[in-house]
């Protein structure tokens, strides 16, 4: 089995389906990447732009890296960047903190959606790259080198990025809050 570099080799000297190989192989991770981020519907118009754009950018592909992962990964996050960009601003969500308790016969969905609420706002609070950096190491289970590939930064610096960032999640009040256990 050739590797990726092999292919996007064996595409610059003419041959596209090895490049549609290397597309069927991360499909459906740099998809599914996409879809955390921008959900489902957006995130196929811009994985369309994310195989235009690696396929019109593969010649700077640095083959001494076996795999295209990381790499696929960097080009998904410029082409979010860009899109984040042109989008107009979203209207915030509605605060439903004020409706009655009685609307959701389910507490336990209540519970779920609260906890998800209080995760996401110790995530905002991040910096930017250190949220990059932990999202593409958890959610993407890519090494913290990779990640590093995929933010163009020494893999030292991303290291120190994700080291901060699980120290501010693991000080946040509000995961510390989730982690106690209740005594009945």
């Amino acid at each position: 089995m050739s590797s990726d570099a092999e292919l996007i080799g064996r595409s610059l000297s003419g041959d596209t389906d090895a490049f549609v190989e290397v597309v069927s192989r991360h499909e459906t991770a740099i998809g599914n990447y996409l879809a955390r981020r921008v959900g489902r519907q957006t995130a196929e118009d811009v994985l369309g732009e994310v195989w235009v754009a690696a396929f019109e950018s593969r010649a700077s592909y640095d083959r001494s890296h076996p795999g295209a992962r990381p790499w696929l990964y960097g080009v998904a996050l410029n082409r979010l960047r860009r899109h984040w960009r042109s989008g107009p601003a979203e209207e915030p969500a509605p605060d439903i903190s004020r409706l009655a308790d009685e609307w959701d016969p389910w507490p336990e969905v209540d519970a779920r959606v609260d906890t998800q609420a209080l995760l996401r706002q110790a995530l905002a609070r991040l910096k930017p790259d250190e949220r990059e950096v932990l999202g593409l190491v958890a959610w993407e289970d890519l090494t913290v080198a990779e990640a590093g590939r995929v933010l163009a930064i020494p893999a030292g610096t991303a290291r120190r990025l994700l080291h901060q960032a699980r120290k501010a999640l693991r000080d946040a009040p509000e995961v510390v809050a989730l982690l106690q256990v209740p005594t009945t």
